[in-house]
């Protein structure tokens, strides 16, 4: 019978236990209750400034394809040695401004020089030959008219006569080979430009075809981009594409000059040729990325910098009624409106205050005060370089 009590005793203080847990659960459940509510009616406000807006409205978007490539000159040579011996007064180097025809160095003449009087001596005498047989088939030709000798005999002076003559005519190109190769250790620029590269030095023994020196005119630059077959043929001869150059901080303009009729192997991507505008800061190799405009839709449009993807479906953050709303949006074409790269989208309404991409991503309901006032309808402002807005939490 005592058993029976110790049990129940056990049972009542493990039932009291359990009651006093629960309701310290509860309390304590209703407390963190409590405190989201008087967060929820402290919630944050996120001052935005005018800059950190733009509206979507109906805009004329420049369409075209995207093009990449290296900028190229298209006027360049490199300078070789025609001959080969010792590079001599060699002082260009890279950077040096050159004009068409001005010596840049010499290879040591010497053994030329003596090759073009062992050829012109030998023309000379040759040349003696000729007089000597001439005067041989004269006096043979009034022999025979006077019968002293055979018409055969003449016909043997004539031969004569005609090989000094071709032996002659061989010294002569002999020589003209010689000269040539002696013209041909003077090394000239062939373009106007600048020195590129500088590939010898002065004193290096240099063979036939060594490279010396590279020269390029910066006057006409040009981009050669790859696009796939099934875009070429929107591109035309005179279309305008506007290209970020890698150093240049403004965009520089270029238009296409030539196509390519044929396909590159492997790839079957064809090759377009755009002339890019001149500029002191361009230079040979440097990087290059734009927009070819192929056409132009009007359509509503938003800045691409505004269009979120970090969710399964991309999104706007707009403005309704003084909060942030996540708005799901349908992407469309991409181009250029007014200098500024923007994306046609549907599913939003026309005029809408959409809060830009620099300003990063917002929690959906918070509360929104501008710096300045709001924005009035009209022309889209252009989005902030860096983000503007400063996020301080504030109690209501």
């Amino acid at each position: 019978m005592k058993r029976w009590w110790k049990w129940i005793a056990v049972a009542v203080v493990l039932l009291l236990v359990a009651v006093l847990a629960g309701r310290a659960l509860s309390v304590r459940k209703a407390q963190q209750q409590a405190l989201a509510q008087a967060s929820a009616k402290t919630a944050a406000v996120i001052e935005l400034a005018t800059t950190d807006v733009t509206r979507a409205q109906v805009r004329e978007l420049e369409q075209g394809l995207p093009v990449t490539g290296a900028l190229k000159a298209v006027t360049s040579a490199v300078v070789k040695a025609r001959v080969a011996g010792e590079l001599q007064g060699l002082t260009v180097r890279e950077g040096d401004a050159v004009k068409a025809g001005q010596v840049l160095a010499r290879i040591e003449a010497t053994e030329y020089q003596a090759r073009l009087r062992q050829a012109q001596d030998q023309a000379n005498a040759a040349k003696v030959q000729i007089d000597i047989a001439q005067r041989q088939f004269d006096n043979n030709k009034a022999l025979m008219e006077k019968g002293f000798i055979s018409k055969t005999a003449l016909d043997t002076s004539d031969s004569t006569l005609s090989g000094a003559k071709a032996s002659y005519q061989a010294a002569m190109a002999a020589a003209d080979v010689a000269r040539k190769t002696l013209a041909d250790t003077v090394l000239t620029a062939p373009i106007s430009g600048l020195i590129s590269q500088r590939l010898a030095q002065s004193g290096e023994r240099v063979q036939v075809d060594a490279r010396i020196v590279e020269i390029v005119d910066l006057s006409r630059l040009e981009l050669e981009a790859a696009i796939s077959a099934g875009d070429a043929p929107g591109v035309r001869i005179g279309q305008q594409a506007v290209l970020k150059i890698e150093g240049s901080p403004e965009p520089v303009k270029a238009r296409v000059v030539r196509i390519n009729p044929s396909t590159q192997a492997g790839s079957r991507s064809i090759l377009v040729y755009l002339a890019v505008e001149p500029s002191s800061v361009l230079r040979q190799g440097l990087f290059a990325e734009g927009t070819l405009g192929t056409g132009r839709l009007n359509t509503l449009a938003i800045p691409v910098s505004a269009l979120r993807t970090d969710k399964p479906q991309p999104y706007v953050q707009v403005i309704d009624n003084g909060k942030i709303v996540h708005r799901t949006v349908v992407p469309g074409a991409r181009g250029n409106a007014d200098g500024q790269a923007v994306v046609a989208v549907s599913g939003l309404a026309d005029n809408a205050q959409v809060v830009t991409g620099a300003v990063g991503a917002l929690v959906e309901g918070t509360a929104v005060r501008f710096t300045a006032p709001r924005p009035a309808a009209g022309p889209a402002s252009a989005p902030s370089v860096a983000a503007s807005a400063s996020a301080s939490s504030t109690a209501r």
